[in-house]
């Protein structure tokens, strides 16, 4: 089983920023943590499109609303705006799907 570690640069917490510079500061380490687990997530996409025999199955209705109805839940837990989470993931989804497509055609395509 893998364990990510999780490296974010040090920064103020929100409601302890003074300036834009504090905010731009926290905003840019959270940025580039995510960028960290985006990479691991398409690293996910890559192994579906390997394990996937049928380019067919990328597509997956169902199990996309799974997975937006688990990030909406999970955004009212923590306290993240579902009108932020629910689009944002959509268009994350979408653009993982597209990756995948081209992932399994450049492994197992004509």
């Amino acid at each position: 089983m893998k364990t990510t570690t999780l490296t974010v640069d040090e920064r103020l917490a929100p409601a302890d920023c003074q300036t834009m510079a504090d905010v731009r500061q926290g905003v840019d380490a959270l940025d580039r943590a995510l960028v960290q687990l985006l990479t691991e997530r398409q690293g996910y996409m890559d192994a579906a499109a390997r394990i996937k025999a049928d380019r067919g199955k990328v597509f997956d209705r169902a199990r996309i609303e799974d997975v937006v109805t688990k990030v909406k839940a999970a955004a009212r837990a923590s306290g993240l705006s579902e009108a932020i989470a629910e689009p944002v993931w959509r268009t994350l989804i979408d653009r993982c799907i597209a990756y995948e497509y081209d992932s399994w055609d450049k492994t197992k395509g004509p």
